[in-house]
């Protein structure tokens, strides 16, 4: 099978053009001149969508809720113990852990991102409905997230930063003075990276507003701080194959420019036989 690897920028016209079509927030729910109104390609309207969002269960829901409630009160423990260890000549430290945690928090977003929209089914026990069913309601029902609550946006975030959080708590509980200043950088590290990765699907979020975001989060997005609407409407042109980190966007191009993602592609196709975005397609298709 040979490796083809087509632009990752595409021209603006054609990227207007093609948003239209796979469903981006920017488009502000205009139809597309191909798309028949009584059997809309993408939307709240989609049969694949609808039946998407109605394996939002209520045990998913205490999941979500119960995530955040965990992942909350372990932040604000590691933080109390990181406030109580703080030394002057510590800020250095702390800021060069916040650089390296939100580029670790980017890449993360985007291996996640990508291996969800990729591969898998729904039909998978457990993580399927659970866990992939979001990412193949929000490429065919772009807008959904909007109206998704803070819960619901954020609860897996959360329930993926437990486990750093509670092992950080535990360290601070049982290891020695000196132990913790020998390792204070790395917990300045795993706390903000963290951090990060818990706001990153509610800065995504904010990528498919187009009203009503406050001033300061149209800053950011203005300024690259967070992903800018436009630059995640790359994503969804279909066939969602480029630009899958959320949380700032800045790896995207320089993983782009080495063909990060397709390569990964071609090895695991080669390795196992599965086609890329298989289970995505099939629920772009339901629309009848």
């Amino acid at each position: 099978m040979a490796l083809s690897v087509s632009s990752s920028s595409p021209s603006n016209h054609n990227l207007s053009e093609q948003t239209l079509v796979s469903g981006d927030s920017g488009s502000s729910c205009v139809p597309s001149r191909l798309e028949d109104n009584n059997n809309p390609r993408w939307g709240p309207a989609h049969k694949g969508a609808q039946e998407l969002a109605q394996l939002y269960t209520k045990g998913k829901r205490f999941q979500e809720t119960f995530s955040v409630v965990i992942a909350v009160a372990l932040m604000v423990i590691d933080l109390c113990y990181l406030i109580y260890y703080f030394q002057l000549q510590s800020i250095g430290v702390i800021l060069l852990s916040g650089c390296a945690g939100i580029l670790s928090a980017d890449f993360s977003s985007g291996l996640l991102h990508w291996a969800a929209d990729t591969w898998g089914s729904v039909d998978l026990p457990v993580i399927g409905k659970n866990f992939i069913r979001p990412f193949r309601e929000h490429h065919i029902d772009p807008t959904a997230i909007t109206r998704h609550d803070f819960i619901e946006t954020n609860g897996d975030n959360f329930m993926v930063i437990i486990l750093p959080l509670g092992v950080m708590a535990s360290r601070f509980s049982t290891c020695s003075n000196d132990q913790i200043a020998h390792s204070y950088a790395w917990y300045w590290y795993l706390f903000l990276f963290s951090v990060f990765v818990c706001v990153t699907n509610q800065i995504h979020k904010w990528s498919h507003m187009y009203t009503g975001l406050p001033k300061w989060v149209q800053c950011l997005q203005d300024c690259h701080i967070i992903l800018p609407r436009k630059h995640h409407r790359k994503h969804h042109v279909s066939p969602h194959e480029t630009f899958f980190c959320i949380t700032t966007g800045w790896l995207n191009r320089p993983l782009e420019i080495v063909k990060f993602w397709k390569i990964l592609e071609y090895l695991i196709e080669s390795a196992t036989g599965q086609k890329p975005r298989a289970d995505d397609f099939k629920w772009a298709e339901k629309r009848n």
